[in-house]
């Protein structure tokens, strides 16, 4: 897919990160929520081309074990703590904003003279 076609799919724009670092589409499960719901859904990414803008998709789970406890090949059950998902629905993020972007680091500066 090219990253186009997935904005078409998600009805959104990545976030400029996905552009810029290829570690934004590895299948680390914590790595992004985005990363979670292809993991989900049962696919995992791979064959990334930053230059291109394109990518792979494979399916390493049939969709008729989704609900069934089955996992994909790298978590488990086990791996997750128990709270994981608890306020799930009870946060809206503003379109716009990019949470993969570091934090404001003037706002650490100030936090730190104040000390001084």
């Amino acid at each position: 897919m090219s990253f186009d076609e997935i904005e078409r799919v998600i009805r959104s724009k990545l976030p400029p990160s996905a552009m810029q670092h290829r570690a934004w589409w590895s299948n680390n499960a914590q790595n992004n929520v985005m990363t979670k719901a292809w993991k989900d859904a049962g696919f995992e990414s791979q064959d990334v081309d930053m230059k291109g803008r394109r990518l792979a998709f494979r399916r390493v789970r049939s969709e008729t074990s989704r609900g069934t406890g089955a996992s994909t090949p790298n978590v488990t059950t086990k791996d997750r703590h128990p709270l994981l998902g608890w306020m799930k629905g009870t946060l809206t993020i503003a379109e716009g904003v990019d949470l993969t972007q570091p934090a404001d680091l003037e706002w650490g500066d100030a936090a730190y003279s104040d000390r001084t």
